[in-house]
């Protein structure tokens, strides 16, 4: 028996408990909750994170703050990359497969068959895990939405987020942008402090009258607290003072926004002294959100000396951010930019590939091996070529990588390339599957 085999039978098996993936209510978790004997009611302080975009970036930023601190930290994420458990992390370190098959099997049998999406009884299970280990803090990131998430089980949290709203999951959230910044809003407690990141006026509007009546102590970025890039440093600004630290680890202008937010979290919990938010800056991790990959076999069919990245970003928001990420690395340094790009058929392609126009050479597009709601090769390629962007479409991702190169070796005179493998957090795990 493999060492995954015993906790991936049973996430198959909680697959068939609810006919829908999605079910936004929270009546079927909090029924379980009570059966489990509310662990939620035995979790360190929480860290409530929602948002469209960028919301695992600051549960990074503030998890590596808090851990420069001296302090054990959980953190719950999802979806995973690679493995399930990337999602559960306790004090530090990923679930163990024993404790992770444990506490899903007891959901399983306390559950005793009754209707339950998989993000819920998983939810349930990570709170449980939680619930078992002292810890000075949990960063808990909302899977979808907020007021009806599972996450939102919580009383009282240490302090809620709020990162940038944006247009995603209108089948679920509503189709305009008041809607869906109500659907987060949902988070918010009376008394709680808030912190919000980046927003247009409808989301930001929406979230203070939320604020406003439930007497949550509200700090907006831009209103409350600044960050922004100096002579090669991140200098941020709150009431607290002015610090001048070093930018992130994490790469693109919108990181800056990012950890301004998890700083101002930090800071409103009580936690985060100027040396432990330094280093946090310093060390934080968060794959597949613009990570330069080196080494691997997908790398090695890339051409010689050509730069890859990958990020998850799958929306127009976040394909706005990535493009400007790429500009700034064009003034720094000009090399070509190519595409290999993967979405589901549930995102808006021609919003996210319309970001890049004038930006990228070429797409190559793929399907998502093993992602029943991946769009295929054909159709991607045809929404590329409905934004003005040229295009082929690949079998697979070696296919697709191989076509790049053929395309930088026909133009030697431009240089080494820029790839970029984006659009999708499941087309990002595949790849750093494959790629080792």
């Amino acid at each position: 028996m493999s060492v995954r085999s015993t906790s991936d039978a049973i996430l198959e098996r909680l697959l068939s408990l609810h006919p829908k993936r999605i079910d936004l209510v929270l009546g079927r978790i909090e029924r379980l909750l009570a059966q489990l004997g509310h662990p939620e009611r035995r979790l360190p302080p929480v860290v409530h994170v929602a948002g469209t975009n960028g919301k695992g970036s600051v549960c990074a930023f503030s998890r590596a703050i808090l851990e420069a601190q001296g302090l054990r930290a959980h953190v719950y994420i999802s979806p995973h990359l690679v493995r399930f458990h990337e999602r559960i992390r306790i004090s530090g370190k990923l679930i163990g497969e024993d404790e992770l098959s444990d506490v899903l099997d007891e959901c399983e049998r306390v559950n005793a068959g009754e209707p339950i999406t998989y993000f819920e009884i998983t939810t349930a299970a990570a709170l449980l895990a939680f619930s078992r280990h002292p810890a000075d803090a949990l960063v808990l990131e909302v899977g979808l939405g907020g007021k009806y998430d599972a996450t939102n089980v919580i009383a009282r949290p240490r302090v809620c987020v709020i990162t940038p709203v944006g247009l995603d999951h209108q089948e679920f959230l509503g189709a305009s942008l008041a809607d869906i910044a109500a659907e987060k809003a949902g988070i918010i407690k009376p008394g709680v402090p808030i912190v919000v990141g980046p927003q247009d006026d409808v989301p930001r509007d929406g979230i203070t009258r939320r604020a406003d009546a439930l007497g949550a102590p509200l700090s907006m970025f831009g209103q409350d607290f600044f960050a922004h890039q100096e002579h090669g440093r991140m200098v941020y600004q709150d009431e607290h003072g002015l610090l001048d630290l070093p930018l992130p680890r994490l790469v693109g202008r919108h990181q800056i926004e990012n950890a301004a937010v998890a700083i101002a979290a930090m800071r409103q919990s009580g936690w985060g002294s100027e040396a432990a938010i330094e280093k946090g800056l310093r060390s934080v991790e968060w794959p597949a959100r613009m990570q330069r990959l080196t080494r691997g076999p997908l790398v090695e069919l890339a051409p010689k000396s050509a730069e890859v990245w990958l990020d998850g970003g799958h929306n127009p928001h976040c394909a706005a951010a990535v493009a400007r990420t790429m500009a700034d690395f064009e003034e720094r340094a000009e090399k070509p930019l190519y595409l290999i790009c993967g979405m589901l058929k549930t995102k808006d392609a021609e919003g996210f590939l319309a970001a890049f126009r004038g930006l990228v050479r070429h797409v190559a597009t793929v399907g998502i091996e093993g992602e029943a709601a991946s769009r295929g090769a054909g159709e991607l390629y045809d929404a590329a070529r409905a934004v003005g962007l040229d295009a082929s479409p690949a079998e697979d991702l070696d296919d697709a990588m191989m076509q790049v190169a053929a395309w930088a070796r026909a133009r030697p005179h431009e240089g080494p390339p820029r790839i970029l493998i984006c659009g999708s957090l499941y087309l990002a795990g595949r790849v750093l599957a494959e790629n080792g």
